[in-house]
């Protein structure tokens, strides 16, 4: 990429790949990465994963795989404009939910409450054990061998404990340096499509009000602007102009704030942009005061809803159930789980198969995973046909 900022991502500068591989021809090493990630198999489970609601209660609610996609775009946009590398950018936000469970970040807390005794469970560092290990399809190495810059982007939060033993790509957390600005970016931009998506889907299921949103300035700026310029718009339009909006002035202020923060380090390196004592790509502060507004409004009349708490009370017990029932007697655990757990570096004891049970869980689809519970605590599936996976 020829118009790349200095202190972008380049991979001539990268650390590489923890497995030394020759160079691709006609793609650059984030190209590599990202087709790596599209044709991972964690990768095609996003479509059956969601973002808040459950996959099977609808055909048109955002799944994690659509989540990854919009992320993926809105990065693109952003980095395109800041002169920073784009595949990077979108091989980060392809990748960022590889390793979230079935359910949501209700799933998440349900393993993590699991794993307690054996080193807890944090969907971020499952994404990165998803690339670095899990995925195994190549012939020379387990993982999918990503650049150092797109695992990096992957390992957004961690604590120092894991840090140290997670090595070179989590230094920063132990060093209180910045990752890259397209690490930065993409963080960034995830945060600016969920809780716009979320506005979104929460309207068409009937779970948040319209006339409640307009209390939110950010919402009620956007639909201000457009019953203004459109006088005839079905509701559908409407919401979509006003979201659609809303996500506009808020990549804006992304990307004119951040400007301005790299016009004021002066930034000549990549260097220069992790030894920076906080991000450089950040919302303004009335922008970040808004995005506030709305993300306790989410909070309270969306993620806390009663019927998405029904919601995220059985997928508890559902992932619940089936971490103890592999637990307490191992011989219900399909092959496959049990040949990954006899060719990857697992712990011995029950630390180890507790990581394997988790790891096999963790990449369950929403639907696969009530199967799975059916098959093991419904008496009514004895049939040997339903008992097979």
């Amino acid at each position: 990429m020829d118009n790349l900022a200095p202190y972008a991502s380049i991979q001539e500068n990268s650390t590489g790949r923890r497995h030394p591989e020759g160079s691709p021809i006609y793609r650059n090493e984030y190209q590599r990465d990202r087709d790596r990630i599209i044709h991972s198999a964690a990768f095609r489970r996003l479509e059956y994963k969601t973002q808040v609601f459950v996959n099977h209660e609808g055909d048109l609610f955002r799944t994690r795989l659509t989540h990854s996609l919009e992320v993926a775009q809105i990065a693109r946009s952003i980095a395109r404009e800041l002169h920073l590398h784009e595949d990077l950018a979108e091989s980060i936000a392809l990748s960022h939910d590889l390793g979230h469970t079935p359910f949501g970040h209700a799933g998440q807390t349900a393993l993590n409450e699991c794993m307690q005794d054996y080193g807890g469970f944090e969907h971020n560092l499952q994404s990165l054990r998803v690339v670095d290990t899990l995925e195994q399809k190549y012939a020379e190495f387990l993982g999918l061998n990503l650049m150092f810059e797109t695992r990096e982007g992957i390992l957004k939060h961690c604590s120092t404990n894991n840090a140290r033993t997670l090595g070179e790509v989590a230094s920063r957390f132990i060093n209180h340096t910045q990752p890259s600005l397209e690490a930065q970016l993409v963080d960034l931009s995830d945060e600016t499509a969920y809780s716009n998506h979320d506005v979104d889907d929460g309207l068409r299921y009937g779970l948040i009000a319209f006339d409640d949103l307009l209390k939110i300035k950010l919402f009620r700026d956007q639909h201000d602007k457009v019953v203004k310029q459109y006088k005839n718009l079905n509701d559908k339009q409407l919401v979509h102009e006003i979201i659609r909006r809303m996500i506009n002035v808020m990549v804006v202020d992304l990307i004119d704030t951040s400007r301005s923060n790299i016009e004021a380090a002066d930034l000549q390196t990549i260097d220069d942009v992790r030894k920076q004592a906080r991000p450089l790509m950040a919302f303004s502060e009335d922008m970040s005061a808004q995005k506030l507004e709305l993300k306790q409004f989410l909070r309270k009349n969306l993620y806390q809803h009663y019927r998405v708490h029904r919601m995220t009370r059985k997928a508890h017990g559902i992932l619940t159930a089936l971490f103890e029932a592999f637990m307490n007697d191992i011989k219900i655990l399909p092959v496959e789980a049990l040949e990954q757990y006899q060719a990857l570096d697992y712990q011995s004891g029950d630390e180890g198969m507790a990581r394997c049970i988790a790891d096999y869980i963790a990449g369950m689809t929403d639907r696969y995973a009530i199967i799975e519970y059916e098959r093991i605590f419904n008496p009514r599936q004895l049939s040997f046909a339903n008992l097979i996976p």
